[in-house]
């Protein structure tokens, strides 16, 4: 400020030097009998031209000035509120100050219209404060930046999900971590329910444990029938006879079913036997089809009492149907599949203890990622500087006081982060959750039941306090994104200010291929 106000005061005395020396006279012009000398005038004029601002600046926060302007300001209006407000748009116009000098170095013209974009973004914000300390407190209040989406869910389209309790379809879910088998699993109920058949959850000896992170009995209870079944009672009611009569493969590449070698092994151990898989169509994992229920009817209806189909992940039948908000089949409940409710406790309580009601939640993943992204056309994986400006202009928008970071990025790009983002000129804390510790109980339902340290437990966790957030910031690509916001659809918790870390924007550098 100190290099700036000099710079200013050159530019002003320059100008004042300009002045004609001689001034024209006037007929009706009393001199004065003790005329200052001119650099006295001009030093008066310099002040007076820098002061002059820093008076109505000041004479605007008197009350007396306000109420010229405000002619029916109730007498209920809270002071503070007014004042805060007022403290707000100040620091909002010297943030906005400060960008916009920055503009004078900007070279590109997509950086300069980004740039631009958001100025005019933040003083609709500035606008926004400064009516809400201006206007009658009485009058309806300003609407909420980041309001919560209404999806509707009673109007979605659904299909009813009423099995022959004898006819089973065995669920196999071979891609990715836990967060692909869950996508696998919810598209299963959806293949289950068009064939009229009783869904076999998958044994933890070939499969994640989902009876640690899921409740199976949920599911029933919200369609208020047996719909689902472990494999442990699949096993028991078929009195270890475990033989899948039929296989109907969906995906015929890169191999039938899209189950490798080593997972027939694991059932094999288990005891299950099957007959030889049979491909219905030719389709590829990488270039999926969009299949149509009568599909799906057609190439997989069977009389035969236990069915398997492969891996789902990557089936395109019915997309907007299948992953419409509270997902395709008729149920009383939010959701099918959601967390346990163990997890969803210990999720609650890590929010009263450490966010409160207002925080924006951020999946940052970074760990394997870099390559992954940059493999795209744009890239998603993001300097963490830019990252952080960001996710500063989205926690300015929320205005919320605190952020929970769902990360696997190394302490050196996390304390980086931590550093740049910002609230009002100040950092805005990024919260992940502590090692345990006995002196805190908000984790104690985990370790009672002999949850704690389990890396699906804690995934799932992570999962379901960031689908509780006010906002949430996910990673384009990932599909733990992808299951939080599912969760937040059905839950009635996403907002209009949920988005993709630095969405609509490119990486502002980019590594070269390998």
């Amino acid at each position: 400020m100190d290099r700036e106000a000099s710079d200013d005061e050159e530019d002003t005395r320059h100008l004042i030097h300009q002045t004609p020396k001689s001034p024209r006279s006037s007929t009706f012009q009393i001199d004065s009998p003790r005329r200052p000398p001119r650099n006295v005038l001009s030093n008066k004029r310099y002040i007076f031209a820098i002061t002059l601002p820093l008076i109505i600046i000041f004479i605007y926060f008197t009350a007396d000035f306000k109420s010229l302007f405000r002619t029916n300001l109730s007498s209920s209006a809270s002071p503070t509120l007014m004042r805060d407000s007022e403290l707000q748009a100040l620091s909002l116009l010297q943030h906005q100050q400060s960008r916009l000098l920055q503009l004078s170095n900007r070279t590109s013209l997509q950086d300069l219209r980004s740039a631009l974009i958001d100025q005019i973004s933040l003083n609709k914000k500035i606008q926004q404060l400064l009516l809400l300390s201006s206007s009658n407190l009485t009058d309806p209040p300003l609407p909420a930046a980041c309001t919560k989406i209404d999806h509707k869910l009673s109007q979605r389209r659904t299909i009813e999900w009423k099995p022959k309790q004898d006819k089973y379809l065995f669920a196999i879910c071979t891609s990715g971590q836990m967060s692909n088998h869950l996508i696998c699993l919810e598209k299963h109920m959806f293949f289950a329910a068009v064939l009229n058949r009783v869904l076999v959850i998958p044994s933890a000896k070939v499969d994640y444990e989902f009876n640690r992170v899921l409740d199976i009995d949920h599911i029933n209870r919200c369609l208020g029938r047996e719909v689902a079944v472990t494999f442990e009672n699949f096993a028991e009611r078929k009195k270890n006879r475990l033989h899948i009569d039929t296989v109907l493969c969906y995906f015929s590449l890169p191999q039938p079913c899209y189950v490798d070698d080593e997972h027939v092994k694991k059932l094999k151990a288990l005891g299950v036997t099957m007959n030889e898989l049979k491909t219905v169509w030719t389709e590829d994992v990488k270039k999926p089809t969009d299949r149509t229920v009568h599909d799906v009817t057609d190439n997989f209806s069977s009389n035969d009492d236990v069915i398997a189909i492969g891996d789902v992940f990557f089936a395109d039948v019915e997309k907007d149907w299948v992953m419409q908000p509270g997902g395709p089949i008729a149920h009383k409940c939010q959701t099918l599949i959601e967390p346990s409710r163990v997890i969803l406790l210990t999720a609650q309580r890590f929010i009263q203890t450490f966010l409160g009601e207002r925080f924006v939640a951020l999946h940052f993943r970074r760990h394997g990622f870099l390559k992954f992204c940059n493999a795209k056309n744009p890239s998603c994986f993001f300097p963490i500087p830019q990252a952080a400006e960001c996710i500063s202009r989205l926690v300015e928008r929320a205005n919320v006081p605190v952020i929970y970071l769902s990360t696997d990025a190394a302490e050196s790009e996390t304390g980086l982060l931590q550093s740049l983002v910002t609230l009002y000129g100040k950092t805005v804390p990024l919260v992940t959750r502590p090692a345990r510790n006995s002196a805190e109980k908000w984790d104690a339902l985990l370790y009672r039941k002999k949850l704690d340290g389990d890396p699906q437990v804690e995934a799932m966790l992570d999962k379901t306090i960031c689908a509780l957030s006010s906002v949430f910031i996910g990673a384009p690509g990932s599909t733990f994104t992808e299951d939080i916001l599912r969760l937040r659809r059905g839950w009635g918790t996403a907002s209009v200010c949920d988005e993709y870390l630095c969405e609509g924007e490119v990486p502002n550098f980019i590594a070269g291929d390998e």
